[in-house]
């Protein structure tokens, strides 16, 4: 065995690898880590158990609304809280990762993870669970960023491929067994805990992998790793609080000036933002968001499409979770079977967009996409108006399998679009930055479910159970224009993508993208925050893992197959 590529028996013996440790692996002569499916089973497991708790909570909702007494805009901070804290400490994470070691933020990440969950599930008021769901996106954020970054390190270029085809296989599964697997949980009311097992699940599942991790998975640190932006995750999450918080708390409180106040003067907030981090770019390099990047008007709209699509998937998929269960009366397992249909036709169209329809047709297939996805959303509203509560879960498969179709042929491609433009030693810091985006527009379009559907049933006022499925049919379908209208205006801001396919750019991994289902998570594939972006000798173009991403959302996982064969992207 090569010197290069020793790996000690004994993980506590293992010393620090630098990025370098996959490039001197995929060297001639030199062997990997024998033990390192041991360690993507268990990053695999981490990144599985986060997509499963992002999905898990929506249809459980309802239950925990009941059980808690808790207040609609509570239920929104239970859902929005966990991704503005992920969002907030994603680029972070990755940060401490490559500078106190990748295994050690993962460790710790899954250790936080875990004990949030135990929070969430023994949690005795709305109030303790929206602090234990903050707790738990801050602790993802420090885990999920490590998984691409281990498995870069950990495997040589030429079984990079065969690995993430395998991640995808996961990130599919997670999409569409977190609904399923919360509505069991949640309809067995296991020993009367009801809601709660939904994380409860987490611990047993978070401890193995806390155990497991500790004696398999190799530590590695960046060589050369940016400094840390504290003051920019405060700007930025203050920004994005003061637009957040008075919506989803403006409504139960009359909107009080201090709301207005606050929104009129978060974009000044953001503002302040920009000079600081044009100020850390002079001072040493190492900004939270590279600006520069801005300045390529395929990333641009690219990431203000990223936006807004997770502002779609926020409002979306909660007002149809309260639209079934509570406005219909439909039981957890009747929900999650209803949205069956959708995850399939989603990754069904993840599947086939990045590997059959984008080298032919470039940006049209997301255009296509945006397009399909109001058609059906168009075709739901008219449906949800004629049967009203009559409406039974078959007459609601054709419009979720339009809308899945329309959103697998955005989710897959998206991300590789907006990156076909930007420059190889910026490709890792995008990569981050679209994932971060996407939490962000997840979060807002979660705190805007208060303006677009709760204003509606506060209205009406509905005192007998047949007016309540009658106003949250209306209040659902009025919410459904918003997100049409909402997508009318992704479909404008993709003309400024990049029109024809073309060959991956410099610096991305041959993983494509991941196809989507689940709702406002953005995958594994945050940058870990270092322009580690270097080919070794042999690799053929495979690029950085740890870089390109798996893209936003998550679902049926396209990969590249095979050493350094690329997937096509959009270029001009």
């Amino acid at each position: 065995m090569s010197s290069h590529a020793a790996v000690p028996d004994t993980a506590s013996d293992r010393a620090p690898v630098p990025d370098t440790a996959s490039d001197r692996a995929a060297l001639p002569g030199t062997a990997p880590d024998r033990r390192r499916w041991t360690a993507l089973a268990v990053v695999m497991t981490a990144a599985f158990m986060d997509l499963v708790d992002v999905t898990i909570v929506n249809i459980a909702i309802p239950s925990i609304e009941r059980d808690l007494g808790a207040s609609f805009g509570a239920i929104q901070w239970i859902t929005a809280g966990y991704a503005l804290a992920f969002a907030a400490g994603l680029i972070t994470g990755g940060r401490l990762g490559d500078i106190y070691g990748r295994k050690r933020l993962f460790l710790v990440g899954i250790s936080g993870f875990t004990v949030a969950s135990a929070l969430c599930g023994l949690a005795t008021g709305p109030e303790v669970l929206v602090v234990s769901r903050l707790l738990q996106g801050a602790m993802a954020a420090m885990m999920v960023p490590q998984v691409l970054a281990i498995v870069h390190v950990t495997f040589p270029a030429h079984e990079r491929g065969k690995v993430f085809g395998m991640f995808g296989a996961v990130v599919g599964l997670g999409a569409v067994s977190g609904p399923l697997l919360g509505a069991l949980l949640t309809q067995w009311n296991l020993l009367g805990l009801e809601w709660r097992p939904i994380f409860l699940i987490n611990l047993p599942v978070g401890i193995a992998g806390l155990v497991l991790g500790m004696k398999y998975i190799t530590e590695s640190r960046a060589e050369k790793a940016l400094r840390l932006d504290l003051v920019g995750v405060a700007l930025v999450t203050t920004g994005l609080l003061m637009l957040v918080y008075p919506l989803t708390r403006g409504r139960e409180l009359g909107w009080p000036l201090w709301g207005h106040l606050c929104m009129a003067a978060s974009p000044l907030v953001f503002a302040a933002f920009v000079a600081y981090e044009r100020h850390k770019t002079r001072k040493d390099g190492s900004p939270l968001v590279e600006l520069a990047l801005f300045r390529v008007k395929s990333f641009a709209a690219g990431v203000a499409v990223q936006l807004t699509f997770g502002v779609v998937l926020g409002i979306f998929f909660l007002v149809w979770t309260l639209y079934m269960q509570i406005g219909l009366g439909w039981s957890p397992i009747k929900a999650g079977l209803t949205g069956v249909p959708f995850s399939i036709a989603v990754s069904l169209a993840a599947g086939i967009s990045v590997q059959r329809l984008v080298p032919r047709f470039g940006r049209k297939v997301l255009q296509a996409g945006a397009l399909a996805m109001a058609s059906g959303l168009l075709l739901y509203i008219w449906m949800a108006g004629r049967y009203g509560a009559g409406i039974e879960p078959w007459q609601m498969a054709a419009p979720l399998v339009v809308m899945g179709l329309g959103m697998g042929l955005i989710v897959a491609p998206l991300t590789d679009a907006v990156l076909s433009d930007v420059p190889r030693e910026h490709a890792g810091s995008a990569s981050g930055l679209i994932n971060t985006t996407a939490q962000m527009g997840n979060a807002l379009g979660l705190g805007l479910v208060s303006v677009v559907f709760f204003t509606v049933v506060d209205e009406a006022q509905p005192t007998s159970r047949y007016a309540v499925a009658g106003v949250f049919a209306d209040a659902f379908r009025n919410s459904l224009w918003w997100v049409v209208g909402v997508l009318a205006v992704i479909l404008l801001m993709m003309f400024a993508l990049p029109a024809r396919p073309g060959r991956h750019v410099e610096g991305a991994e041959g993983v494509g993208a991941t196809g989507a289902g689940v709702p406002g998570e953005s995958g594994a594939g945050a940058h870990s925050g270092t322009p580690a972006d270097r080919e070794a000798p042999g690799d053929k173009g495979t690029g950085d893992g740890d870089t390109a991403g798996a893209g936003a959302g998550a679902g049926a996982g396209v990969a590249g197959e095979g050493e350094g064969e690329r997937q096509p992207v959009l270029s001009r």
